[in-house]
Formats: structure tokens, C-alpha cells, sequence
């Protein structure tokens, strides 16, 4: 029989490890050195060991090689965003999303030339329609037909209707699709952190599953979307997690259902000044996305806070997810997370702690009275407050902004859109949640002083 590697080897236990890299520090506290906490309340160690395990962790069935490139259009004019998304599937991409703002746009013109049977196509409706809706699947009824009504109110303060038309057109669209979404990007992008992201996506999805109980049995596909930050190790667990948490909500119901998770690069740490780093950002992120197991990842253009859509920055950002599925090879191996100590510690943990913040949630009523009381808005306003005093004392480093800032870089003449949080008075029914960037108070202050 073959030995292996390391048979002439004695195993060296957690403990063993401990007290050697104690006796290495030479009198320095182990806590205090090598241990480090993260917004999450997570301390994170030095080393990960499977002593630190009960049992081995299951193979998950995440598979990377399934993974799709996504290219979002939005749509003003059908035949010239047909036109575009023929070129992009031309170009490498593999599924296409439509944002479509109103039912003036003909899907008949949008979809012309297309296979639709070999390029999954989504579908993000700006408003309700039950008409449009039945027309739309039934000239491409593989489609995703990604409406959040409640990621609606969360973003916009008000329903498109009311809580009852908006409710009667779901249950209209789950008779159609069999698939329900929920918009969790909207939390990360306004300064929720990873335990409050997946305790809001869950509670979101379990609104959904309450309200539909008649029709719950219909519900053979969840779609969520997600933002994914640049604590690379930590959104690859959050991923992983999410799947999990979903299985135990799922199976709570009794219902078996497929999980998809789209995901897109956070805004949150985008710069206007120094905006090349963008790309370095948004490669790390959409690596997380893969290993962490996201069916596609639709890529953020480095230029997309300050620059209208444009050919060069969407090229730049579909050629990132280019070069990591086919001279990376990030589509070659199945589950690659798996078996490392430190990714599976820290989803177990983001896994638990969120599913004790769903259940208080859950315990106080739910997602969407907690979002009429204000519950919600205000502990991602304090999780936002807390990262953005982080960044502003240098502690979140975002290069080129807080840290190492060219100086003679200016952006006044660069911005052909509005980089900012824009204000609009107006009467809702709950108080919206506000996506903000973390450099935004500093880059306008910059701008206030260019010469």
C-alpha cells in the first residue's frame, strides 16, 4: 500500500499551533496581536484548524463551472437596445438583463434575433402589469422576471400601488413564472453589514412565503440578487451562507426550490477621483461572487458612477469576467471553496448569527413592519455610520481617495452623471432606504476645491 505525503509526519494539534505561535511572540498577547474583529462582531484568527470543527463540513453543491457573464441594458428604445444586446452576446456575454422602465417598450422589437432558448434573458420590470407580464412569457418563457415589490418600497418609500394590487400582481406573475426576487443588493449598498444582508434577504423572502401560502406550492425558483464587497474571503462565505439559510427556510415551508443568486460588484466603494482602482475592485468582487458559488455575475463598468453607459466601460467590464472564466479558469472547478477552515468558519458563523437576527425579526412581526416602524432604515443607518467613521479616520482604506490621493487629479469636466445622493421631497409611506457611497462626502469636497 502507497504511503502518504505526510504518513512520517505527526500530527500537529490547534493547541500545539497556539503555543507555538505564543512562544513566537515572545510575551505579546496572542487576543491582542493576532486576533481581529470585524463590523460582524467576528473575531478572525490567525490559523484555522480542523480541531476547531465538530464534524467535517459537508460538500456544498455550489458549481462554479455554471456560472454565466451577464450584461445589463437599459432599455429606452427597443430596437437600439436589441441591436446592443446582439453585439454583447456576439462579444462574450451569456445572459442579457433588461431593465425595461415602462410597457411603451415592444419585447417583440427587444428580443428580434435573439435565441432565446440558449441565452437566458432577465427581465426587471419598473411597474406592474398583468398584460404585459402574460405577453412577455409568452415570447420568451424561460425568462426571469425579476419584480421585488417589497425591494420597491424598501428603495422608493411607497408601493407602485398599494400593498394589496401589489400582492395580487405577485401572486398573478408566481402563477405564471413559479419564481419570486428578492433585492438584497439594495441593504449592502446602504452600509448593511453581512449579518443584517442575509437576516434582511431572508426575512424579505419570508414576507414573500407568508403572504403566498396559497400559491407557495407554485414557487420552484428564488432569485436573489446581491452585492458583493471587497472583504474577498468573508463574501465568498455570505454567498455559501445565504444558500444555506434559504435551504432551512425552504424546508420549513416544505417546498423544494432552485436558489439563484445573481450578483453584482458593490457601489458602496466605488471612487469618483483615482477611478481605475474601480477595476481592481470589481475583480476581486466578482471572484468572491464565483468561488462563493453565484449563478451570474453581471459586472460594474469602473466609469458607471460618473459616465452615462458607453461602449469602452462595459467592453472593459464584461473582458474582466472574460479573462477570469477563460484564461483564469474560474469555470473549471466545482465547489472550490470547500475544505478550507477559515471560508467554512466564517460562513457557520455568518450563517448563525444572521439566522438569530431573522428570528428576532421575525419574533417583532416581521420585515415589512419593521420597515413602518423604521427598525430596519435605522440599524443600516448606524451599520452605515460605523464604516463610514471607519473610512473617514483611514481605518476602510479606499487607495487613491483617503490613502495615497493624487492631488492633481480633477474630475469637474468628467461627470456626465450625478456621482451623489440626490435629495427629493416627497410624501412615502415609509421612510426609503438610501444606497450611499462611502467617498462621497470627501470627493465633493474635492471637487468643491478644484482649481
Amino acid at each position: 500500500m502507497t504511503k502518504g505525503l505526510f504518513d512520517g509526519f505527526d500530527p500537529v494539534s490547534s493547541k500545539q499551533w497556539k503555543q507555538k505561535i505564543q512562544f513566537d511572540l515572545k510575551g505579546a498577547d496572542y487576543n491582542d496581536t493576532l486576533l481581529w474583529k470585524t463590523n460582524e462582531d467576528i473575531a478572525v484568527k490567525p490559523f484555522y484548524h480542523p480541531d476547531h470543527f465538530k464534524s467535517t463540513p459537508p460538500v456544498s453543491n455550489t458549481k462554479a463551472t455554471s456560472w454565466k457573464i451577464c450584461q445589463t441594458i437599459y432599455v429606452s428604445d427597443a430596437l437600439k437596445s436589441n441591436l446592443k444586446a446582439i453585439d454583447v452576446l456576439e462579444r462574450g456575454a451569456e445572459t442579457i438583463k433588461f431593465i425595461i422602465p415602462s410597457n411603451a417598450i415592444s419585447i417583440k422589437n427587444l428580443i428580434s434575433n435573439i435565441n432565446t432558448d440558449e441565452t437566458r434573458l432577465i427581465f426587471d420590470l419598473q411597474f406592474l402589469s398583468n398584460d404585459y407580464t402574460e405577453n412577455l412569457l409568452k415570447l420568451v418563457p424561460s425568462c426571469i422576471i425579476s419584480t421585488d415589490i417589497i425591494g420597491h418600497l424598501g428603495k422608493t418609500g411607497n408601493w407602485h400601488n398599494t400593498l394589496a394590487n401589489d400582492f395580487k400582481y405577485l401572486e398573478f406573475s408566481i402563477t405564471q413564472t413559479s419564481s419570486i426576487t428578492v433585492n438584497a443588493s439594495l441593504y449592502q449598498n446602504a452600509g448593511a453589514n453581512m449579518i443584517q444582508q442575509l437576516a434582511y434577504a431572508l426575512a424579505h423572502a419570508n414576507e414573500y412565503l407568508n403572504k403566498l401560502d396559497s400559491n407557495i406550492n407554485s414557487i420552484q425558483e428564488i432569485v436573489f440578487n446581491l452585492s458583493v464587497g471587497t472583504n474577498y474571503f468573508f463574501e465568498i462565505a455570505k454567498l455559501r451562507a445565504l444558500r444555506m439559510l434559504w435551504n432551512t427556510l425552504a424546508s420549513e415551508y416544505q417546498i423544494q426550490t432552485d436558489c439563484l443568486i445573481i450578483a453584482y460588484p458593490t457601489k458602496r466603494n466605488k471612487t469618483l477621483y483615482d477611478y481605475n482602482t474601480n477595476m481592481l475592485r470589481t475583480t476581486t468582487e466578482c471572484m468572491s461572487a464565483i468561488l462563493g458559488g453565484a449563478n451570474i455575475i453581471c459586472n460594474l463598468p469602473y466609469d458607471a458612477i460618473y459616465h452615462k453607459d458607453n461602449e469602452f466601460g462595459e467592453r472593459i467590464a464584461r473582458n474582466q469576467l472574460l479573462i477570469l472564466k477563460h484564461e483564469s479558469y474560474f469555470d473549471k472547478i466545482n465547489n472550490p471553496a470547500d475544505g478550507a477552515y477559515y471560508i467554512e468558519s466564517i460562513t457557520s458563523q455568518l450563517a448563525e448569527k444572521a439566522l438569530i437576527l431573522f428570528k428576532n425579526i421575525e419574533a417583532s412581526g416581521g420585515l415589512l413592519k419593521q420597515l413602518k416602524a423604521g427598525t430596519i432604515q435605522r440599524k443600516i443607518k448606524e451599520s452605515n455610520a460605523r464604516e463610514q467613521k471607519q473610512f473617514d479616520n483611514g481605518e476602510e482604506v479606499l487607495l487613491g481617495t483617503n490613502v495615497f490621493p493624487n492631488t492633481k487629479d480633477k474630475m469637474q469636466k468628467e461627470l456626465e452623471l450625478y456621482p451623489f445622493v440626490k435629495t427629493n421631497t416627497r410624501k412615502t409611506l415609509i421612510e426609503p432606504i438610501i444606497e450611499k457611497r462611502l467617498a462621497e462626502h470627501l470627493e465633493q469636497n474635492r471637487l468643491k476645491n478644484e482649481n
